[in-house]
């Protein structure tokens, strides 16, 4: 512990830093490709829906002595369809059909009971309409876009829009890759996932946030000076603030994991399953994505400006001016004039430098040294 709170200073101070910003074409290649297996799994194999989207009866059996099987045959002939059967750590075996009237249900129901030894009444039954579930995806739709807006508005605000920008690009980032790995697994879909994906659009913008809300401490005043370029200045954000996301993330998925492991493995609470899933995999997504997408993306549309230009011209240049002296007696090469020279004449930089010019006219030499 003691170890990664020395790391965590030091890379506060700028003593120690890893690239991120630089190495963003990396970081946008592999969301790519990972975008582009999750796209092709929602296109060609699609999400599977639960019961409440698709519309059906639900059938629990609690302390069923039949096999998974012996129920999926008896569901089949019952009802003339292809069924869907799971049973739970409990023991309860649950069987979804299509949808049925109430006379049919309760004859299945009497069925099942007889095939799996437990009296009728014990059999819970759930009948559900296509129409509930529709209304669960329009409200969640309504809800998606008036959050988007809104947060759209604050960060414009309080930031710039490239910084909204930014977020809305690594919230969809998020949002994409955790449909897609449902869609990929065959995990069912559940108003329980709903609301997870819902809840992690929060988690993921709140550690972007953090990042940026560093990044536009050490870019305050930095078209000022000459010493560091926007790139740095956001990288050294990053870095200052990685240790954070890192326990943060940490901490946040662990409760999620006992959930998956106790709640859902050992209990069998099935929603239970269904929530910590999604908020597992949309935590670890958001913790990624506001590292090596969204603060690189920034930067990609920062330095298109001309100031953020004119700075970077100035500071190699200033680098490169710095370096002439010593280049001639330790035999150093230059770099030749239009190659990108940021990440090879990069020196360590005091943070607190950002923001305030060094001084540029030469020092008067005293009275007593003057002829």
């Amino acid at each position: 512990m003691s170890r990664l709170g020395g790391l965590g200073h030091r890379l506060y101070a700028g003593e120690v830093s890893y690239d991120f910003v630089d190495r963003r074409r990396t970081w946008y290649v592999i969301s790519a490709v990972i975008l582009l297996v999750a796209i092709g799994a929602l296109v060609f194999r699609g999400l599977n829906f639960g019961i409440e989207f698709r519309g059906g009866a639900d059938f629990s059996l609690p302390k069923a002595t039949c096999s998974v099987e012996d129920a999926r045959a008896v569901a089949e002939n019952a009802t003339g369809a292809q069924v869907i059967v799971t049973e739970t750590a409990s023991g309860t075996v649950r069987v979804q059909t299509e949808e049925l009237t109430p006379a049919q249900s309760s004859e299945v129901a009497g069925t099942l009971a007889d095939a799996c030894g437990i009296p009728k009444d014990e059999v819970k039954v759930q009948v559900v309409g296509p129409t509930w579930g529709a209304e669960i995806s329009s409200k969640a739709l309504q809800g998606l876009v008036i959050f988007l807006i809104l947060v759209t508005i604050f960060l414009s605000i309080y930031f710039e829009w490239r910084m909204a920008l930014g977020a809305l690009v690594a919230l969809a980032h998020d949002l994409v890759i955790t449909v897609g790995i449902y869609a990929l697994t065959g995990l069912e879909v559940t108003p329980a996932t709903v609301i997870g994906l819902l809840t992690i659009l929060g988690y993921s913008l709140y550690d972007t946030v953090v990042v940026f809300d560093k990044v536009k401490e050490n870019t305050r005043g930095i078209t000022g000076q000459s010493v560091m370029t926007f790139s740095e200045a956001a990288n050294l954000a990053i870095n200052q603030t990685l240790v954070r996301s890192i326990n943060t993330s940490v901490v946040a998925l662990l409760p999620v994991l006992a959930i998956i492991v106790v709640g859902a493995g050992l209990l069998g609470a099935g929603t239970l399953l269904d929530l910590a899933v999604v908020l597992a995999i949309g935590m670890a997504a958001g913790t990624y994505s506001s590292i090596f997408i969204a603060t690189p993306f920034l930067v990609t549309l920062k330095e298109r400006s001309p100031e953020m230009k004119a700075l970077r011209a100035r500071v190699l240049a200033r680098r490169k001016a710095g370096r002439a002296p010593s280049s001639a007696s330790t035999g150093s090469v230059d770099l030749p004039d239009g190659e990108d020279s940021e990440s090879s004449s990069r020196t360590p930089v005091d943070p607190s430098s950002v923001g305030s010019a060094p001084r540029q006219q030469p020092r008067r030499r005293p009275r007593s040294r003057r002829k």
